[in-house]
């Protein structure tokens, strides 16, 4: 699809100006993919919508829509005008079975089956735009936990809209510091609760068809299935630990002396072997003595770089994984086999939605190596990076109480 004819012409300092403010603001990447997640749609973005123009202010196209961010639609063969007048939500579950809308134009000129619209509107009652999103593939959008979450996710941006103006008057400081938290934390609740119960219901719901006789055809949809609800949990608890990471709580610990840590390290390498079953891990474990640790957490760290290994990797070599406890130190350091990594590059790999440009396409929120490092701090560790032209070793070190023991006797 082209836009050329419909796009309409927006005063390039006003255009500039709207893109800018919603570019600036970090958490809207993580905003777009929630709501691809919370509603299954693949098309998402936030539009600058006036009285006579539409213009895209950031994008997550998963369907080659075609949009990108500054590009404009004729008002009219928008929704987003009936939105910016009537100041409520459009929403269509089923445009074919939908009785206000199945005779429409506007989804038969874009090609889409389900659509939710939620108005963005300043705190000063100023109407800005909308956050949409659409698919060609019917879904159930009009839930009251869906809507109630893409109103929130509304009101975060119109907050962070409200942040900016505010500080370029040198006023942010005093005048929104307790709405702003108190807005976050209803947007961690948000995702908290009103993704993960639908998302255990689903995947309990496919853990049982997987017991019931199916064709071949049905089962790798319920397996289909069960992936894409397993990936979007994932993606949940990453935004959860950004989120507290970032609001100064860090990431939470339940620190437990571990005798042995085989069993959930072997847990988590077998099942990036199910997921990657073309690579080779190989493991060269020395756990001699206990570790104090959060064990789960250390998992989530395991697979995290494993994953970022095996994707970032030589495909064609394998993946070691080396894990010992020995002389007080816990040490586990992931290598894997490629082009050395600049040192430019090292800089920014612990950063939050950083992810290599020669891997863009990649599934994910950027956020996998922040919240490694975001364990490694919570647990008083060290996490290094060392690269060459052969390979390249991400290492975690943890000193343990044995070892703080013997320096203080040593003194």
């Amino acid at each position: 699809m082209t836009f050329q004819d419909d796009e309409v012409p927006v005063p390039m300092h006003d255009q500039a100006s709207d893109i800018a403010a919603i570019q600036s603001i970090s958490s809207v990447p993580t905003i777009l993919e929630a709501v691809a997640a919370l509603t299954g749609l693949r098309f998402v973005c936030i539009a600058r919508v006036t009285d006579a123009s539409w213009t895209t202010c950031a994008v997550l196209d998963r369907l080659e829509f075609g949009l990108k961010v500054g590009d404009g639609l004729d008002l009219a063969t928008t929704f987003c005008q009936t939105v910016r007048k009537t100041r409520r939500a459009v929403i269509i579950d089923n445009v074919s079975t939908d009785p206000a809308y199945h005779d429409h134009p506007i989804p038969r000129l874009h090609g889409f089956q389900s659509y939710i619209s939620i108005p963005v509107i300043r705190p000063d009652g100023e109407y800005f735009g909308t956050l949409c999103a659409l698919d060609p593939l019917a879904a159930t959008v009009s839930g009251s936990a869906t809507v109630a979450s893409m109103t929130l996710f509304a009101q975060l941006i119109t907050k962070h809209l409200e942040t900016e103006a505010r500080l370029s008057e040198s006023q942010v400081a005093l005048l929104g510091e307790r709405e702003t938290s108190e807005l976050r934390e209803q947007f961690i609740a948000v995702l908290g609760h009103d993704l993960r119960t639908p998302l255990g219901s689903i995947l309990l719901g496919a853990d049982l068809l997987q017991f019931e006789s199916l064709t071949p055809r049905a089962a790798g949809v319920v397996e289909r299935m069960k992936r894409s609800a397993l990936r979007m949990a994932g993606l949940v608890d990453d935004v959860l630990d950004f989120t507290r990471g970032r609001m100064g709580g860090g990431i939470a610990l339940d620190m437990q002396q571990q005798t042995s840590l085989l069993a959930p390290m072997m847990q988590v390498i077998d099942e990036l072997r199910s997921a990657y079953p073309g690579r080779a891990i190989d493991i060269d474990f020395t756990l001699a003595v206990p570790v104090l640790c959060d064990v789960q957490r250390i998992q989530q760290m395991l697979s995290n770089l494993l994953k970022n290994a095996l994707v970032y990797g030589d495909a064609d070599s394998p993946v070691l994984v080396q894990c010992s406890s020995q002389n007080g130190i816990f040490e586990l350091a992931i290598v894997n086999h490629g082009p050395a990594i600049s040192q430019a590059t090292i800089d920014q790999l612990f950063k939050p939605f950083w992810r290599a440009s020669a891997k863009a396409s990649n599934e994910g929120l950027g956020l996998g190596l922040f919240i490694v490092s975001e364990i490694a701090r919570s647990h008083g560790g060290e996490l290094a990076v060392a690269s060459s032209e052969q390979s390249t070793r991400f290492i975690f070190r943890l000193k343990g109480r044995d070892f703080v023991e013997r320096r203080k006797t040593a003194r």
